[in-house]
This record gives C-alpha cells, structure tokens and sequence, in this order.
C-alpha cells in the first residue's frame, strides 16, 4: 500500500466511515503476503515511495503470473525486468492493459499515475549496441514517473557527436552513461557536467572486454568526480537510483 493509502484508512476511522475490523481487514496483507515461492512485499511502496519490482529472470512464467495477481489486487503499478514475449503474453491475459516494451525485455502495467517532477534524466549511450542496456534504464526510469532524454551513439571512437548534446545533458538532474568495451564515455561525461553520473558498464565488447569487467573496473578508476557505477548491464538499478536523485 501507498502511504495515501494508509493516510485515507486512517482518516475513514477516525471520521467513522470505516469500522476498526474492516481496517483491519484491509491491512491484513501488510508488511507480507506469502505466496508459497514469494513474500510480496505489499509495506514496500509506503517505506520507498515504490512498490516492488519483479525480477523475471530466474522466475517460472507461473510464479510471475502469481506475483502480478497479488500485486493487482492491491492496485499496484507493475515492472517486470527481464522477461521475453510469452511472458507477456500471460500477463496480458491478467491485466490487458499491460505493455512490452521489447528491446528494454521490460512488461509494464500502469495502475496508478505518479507525479512527474519538471527535471529530466538523461540516458546517453557510448554505442548503439548497449541500447538495450540503456532502455531498460530509460523504460524504468519513465515507469517511475519521470521525463527521460534519450541520446545514444555518442562515444569516444567519434566524442565530437556528443558535443552537440551536452545542452540537453546539462539540463538534466541526473545522468545515466550506458557504455561497453572499455567504458570511457563516463569519464568524458564526467568531466564536462556538474551533474551526478550513473555509470552502467555492459557486456558488450570482444574478449579483453571480458563481458563488461573492463568497463566496470574503468568506471570504477575513473579520474572524472561525481560518478557512481552500478552492476555490469544493471540499467534498472541505475535508473531506480537515478529517479531517487531526480525526486528530492
């Protein structure tokens, strides 16, 4: 539950409108239902202004389809990572208002608007390979109620394209650099912004890349202040923290 939620239950109790059992019976979910393979965390969108996110990875279509059940009986706004398309599919047949967003493998379902604050967050690609990297960031960052500005292609094989950009890049309150091989878009970034940058390292890149290790130990190294690195091809881990930057 939200806590406008649990605010107007509050309030129905103590205008009388609502008795003190039926509360009750409303809260009776909180903090946890237990779901037999999952312990939905139904306190989660009170304590982080969020509700839980499933992880499809891993995940049997069934345990998915049970997890999004719950969460629609308490009308929750869903974001299911890492899924492909007969997944959706099968949400679809739950909650048909719900969308595949193909390239991010992301199924969204919308129940509920969240403000929009009037700052952006930019995503800004090295390579058009680590686009779907960076639209995972970019679709979660927008299911979280914010405007995002998508620049892709911009990397340091030909910096000038960048330049062109840095306007928008500027304006933004927060980044997100999306970048594989050896990772040196968010050192330039870094360097030209006085903004906080959320390096993301993906796994594209030949064999010395190491399937993103270069690029995460580059990050990590990196001379330019104000960049944070999260986990190799964790767009939605940049994005849930760069909404949270966004919304203070």
């Amino acid at each position: 539950m939200y806590s406008d939620e649990i605010k107007k239950l509050l309030d129905n109790v103590r205008n009388g409108t609502l008795s003190t059992e039926d509360a009750l019976m409303q809260l009776k979910d909180l903090p946890y239902v237990d779901l037999g393979h999952t312990r939905l965390d139904h306190h989660r969108a009170m304590r982080k202004g969020y509700p839980e996110v499933i992880y499809g990875a891993g995940k049997t279509t069934g345990q998915i389809c049970d997890i999004v059940s719950a969460m629609l009986a308490h009308g929750n706004n869903i974001l299911i990572t890492r899924v492909a398309g007969d997944v959706y599919d099968a949400v679809r047949g739950l909650a048909p208002e719900a969308r595949f967003h193909e390239i991010a493998r992301i199924i969204t379902v919308k129940k509920r608007e969240t403000p929009i604050p009037p700052t952006s967050i930019a995503v800004v690609t090295a390579g058009t390979s680590d686009i779907p990297v960076a639209e995972e960031a970019a679709v979660t960052a927008e299911f979280l109620g914010n405007t995002v500005e998508r620049i892709f292609d911009v990397g340091v094989a030909g910096i000038h394209r960048i330049f062109d950009c840095l306007d928008v890049i500027r304006n933004a309150r927060a980044v997100i650099v999306v970048a594989g091989m050896e990772g040196a878009l968010a050192s330039v970034v870094g360097g030209l912004i006085d903004k906080p940058i959320i390096a993301v390292p993906t796994s594209v890149g030949y064999g010395a890349a190491f399937s993103g290790l270069s690029a995460l130990l580059g990050m990590l190294t990196s001379c330019a202040s104000g960049i944070s690195v999260v986990n190799i091809d964790n767009g939605f881990g940049a994005a849930y923290t760069a909404s949270l930057i966004n919304k203070l």
